[in-house]
């Protein structure tokens, strides 16, 4: 596993950017072709999570690019999203703003440790997600900042869902990509096609790169990610 996260992102997207709050599908856009960048930059990259500033990139077992230096694939990756998701602000409008990426390596030795690191990953989602709905909302009541703050931090997260469903918000009607983040893996898909020789009908498969706003909760999830560690 290789965890890529924005770097300096607090200051970026609350005072460089023009941002909607709490979350924007610009953002969420630049993050996800973050992380079709990741997924197709040289590495045999079979999953890819995406929530808030961070991306989880689950490399294959057998992956020996750069005779496997973990130095290398930290300054490689760090260095590519970097400059895919520097490359999004400019075609956006952003300006000069850049966007710089750390990375580390996090060997995880067996299946159930990956399939527990992306459930974590999903609840961190989930909780940043009430807790941005939450504190944007008493924001919108005349809190500032700091009174805001101090008003999640003595409430746990449901807590949060209901002070949110009193205000009208229902967490569960909220989009998919905003509570469990987005998730990126690969796909076999058959099409008809015509051979070139004989002019017969013949069947295809192509790979492609699927992308899911929507990912499932609980086992399915596991299920999905055992799938991407079995490639």
């Amino acid at each position: 596993m290789v965890r890529i996260d924005g770097r300096g992102f607090t200051r970026l997207t609350k005072e460089a950017l023009p941002l909607e709050r709490p979350f924007d599908p610009r953002f969420r856009a630049l993050m996800e072709a973050t992380a079709r960048h990741l997924m197709r930059c040289g590495f045999r990259a079979v999953f890819a999570y995406a929530q808030s500033d961070e991306i989880s990139l689950l490399l294959h077992r057998g992956e020996s690019a750069y005779g496997r230096s973990l130095r290398k694939w930290v300054s490689v990756l760090a260095g590519e999203a970097s400059a895919c998701f520097s490359a999004g602000l400019r075609e956006l409008g952003f300006g000069e703003a850049l966007g710089a990426f750390d990375a580390r390596v996090c060997p995880l030795p067996a299946e159930e440790t990956v399939v527990d690191y992306f459930r974590w990953r999903a609840r961190d989602a989930f909780r940043n997600a009430v807790g941005a709905h939450a504190y944007w909302a008493l924001r919108g009541e005349g809190m500032d900042a700091r009174e805001a703050t101090r008003r999640l931090e003595a409430m746990g997260n449901a807590e949060r869902q209901e002070l949110l469903f009193r205000r009208g918000t229902n967490v569960d009607a909220l989009p998919g990509w905003q509570k469990r983040g987005l998730g990126l893996w690969w796909v076999e898909e058959a099409r008809q096609a015509t051979n070139p020789k004989t002019g017969e009908a013949v069947t295809a498969t192509r790979r492609r790169l699927r992308v899911e706003e929507a990912l499932p909760r609980g086992e399915p999830f596991a299920k999905l990610v055992r799938a991407r560690v079995a490639e």
